[in-house]
């Protein structure tokens, strides 16, 4: 028993169970009050939004992210910086309305985006600035669900609802796999950890992810945007808020919803996935130790993301171990032996339900919240991916101490999206 509950505990993790709590409070505690009159304030509407969008070689998607835009706001309104891009992505996003600055050489994310504010003066032009990726298309209700959060004027950020884009006929099996397991790792965090880390009495969202979020302008000339050293923007950004007290940073789960084209390749999805944990590593280096909820959830969180990572390495030697204990115990017949002492100690069956069960189940829940029974099936391949990820994590915790970085910046490999968002939206 004791086996299976530290594998339970490895596998959906205390933050998970802590969270998912308090989300489900914040819910009670929505329709207990549901007829209490809210904070208001003055409450933003599309005319006062600019969207910025940074992109380095992305005339495969730049049209389509930039249509799903201007089909919300007018496209006046859109901003784009090309960071360094060689190929055809200024031209489509002229073509398609926006307006274009064309920065040469790369410069990296951050510094695009800090530059496209500065340019066009956008922080005192609109009470809203939305930071969009190049490759997302945003719901058809997307600000209509979203400004309602800036509804309290403590409310400094909106952190957007990611989902994935449906893939194209011609993914392989491994990128389908690839993409299936990203939807979960979305539905999972943002239901059972940010919608509780949002509460108000919390307060502790660690990432307004830089895909599809709002905040307000008159916040952004504190934050420092293009923080030297790191390779993403997103967490520095979250983090800048609470080290300087800005606000509260609202999330839910049926607002600000926006697609996003998620890598169809390991070699894209490594790629991907050491370039946010670096983000996340560099960042928390940066900031170091402070006092508050933010803080201590923070640490509490990233001990828990290096044990269980450990773990979750540790896990495929110790399972082959057990299994070769389990055959030497039977060949050893009945008298007592190190190896009866083991598989006594630590059951191989009880580690693999440990293991196995849970894991399936966040691919149960993640099926039914964005209605995609498929992923049930390419389910059992996901604790693969978890140890991959866990390595990735453990490398970039290595190299985020003594690795510096410019900042530059290349996409993963983008697939033409021609897929109405309005069909697919969860």
């Amino acid at each position: 028993m004791i086996t299976f509950i530290v594998a339970v505990l490895l596998i959906v993790g205390v933050n998970t169970l802590v969270w998912t709590t308090a989300g489900l409070a914040r819910v009670a505690t929505s329709w207990l009050h549901r007829w209490r009159p809210r904070p208001r304030g003055s409450l933003p509407t599309r005319d006062d939004v600019a969207v910025i969008i940074a992109a380095h070689n992305e005339e495969l998607v730049i049209g389509t992210t930039i249509s799903s835009a201007a089909s919300l706001i007018p496209a006046s309104h859109i901003f784009v910086v090309s960071d360094g891009s060689t190929d055809s992505t200024c031209d489509i996003a002229m073509d398609a309305g926006a307006t274009v600055l064309d920065l040469r050489p790369n410069r990296g994310k951050a510094g695009a985006l800090s530059m496209l504010i500065r340019e066009f003066d956008l922080a005192s032009q609109f009470e809203v600035v939305m930071v969009l990726d190049a490759d997302t298309q945003l719901a058809p209700d997307y600000f209509d669900t979203g400004l309602p959060l800036f509804s309290d004027d403590n409310v400094v950020a909106v952190a957007g609802m990611a989902t994935s884009l449906p893939e194209v006929a011609d993914t392989s099996l491994i990128g389908r796999i690839l993409v299936a397991y990203r939807e979960r790792v979305y539905v999972t965090m943002q239901y059972l950890h940010k919608f509780g880390q949002a509460a108000r009495g919390a307060n502790v969202v660690s990432i307004v992810p830089g895909f599809a979020s709002m905040y307000r302008s008159r916040i952004l000339s504190e934050i420092d945007i293009d923080a030297p050293g790191l390779t993403i923007e997103d967490y520095n950004m979250t983090f800048e808020v609470h080290a300087k007290k800005l606000g509260r940073i609202a999330f839910h789960p049926t607002a600000a919803i926006a697609l996003t084209q998620d890598p169809a390749t390991m070699n894209d999805y490594t790629k991907q996935v050491s370039r946010w944990n670096l983000g996340l590593w560099q960042t928390v280096r940066r900031h170091g130790i402070h006092r508050g909820n933010f803080w201590a959830a923070l640490y509490f969180f990233v001990t828990e993301l290096v044990l269980s990572s450990v773990m979750m390495l540790l896990l495929v030697p110790l399972a082959v171990s057990l299994l070769a204990l389990t055959v030497i115990d039977a060949l050893d017949g009945e008298q007592p032996t190190f190896a009866s002492a083991v598989v006594l100690l630590i059951p191989p069956l009880a580690l693999l339900c440990g293991v196995l069960i849970p894991d399936y189940l966040m691919t149960i829940f993640a099926a039914v919240v964005s209605r995609k029974p498929w992923m049930l099936v390419l389910g059992f391949a996901f604790i693969a991916l978890r140890i991959v990820d866990a390595f990735l994590c453990l490398r970039a915790l290595r190299r985020a101490w003594g690795h510096a970085t410019s900042g530059s910046w290349a996409s993963p490999s983008r697939r033409a999206v021609t897929t109405e968002v309005a069909a697919v939206r969860t």
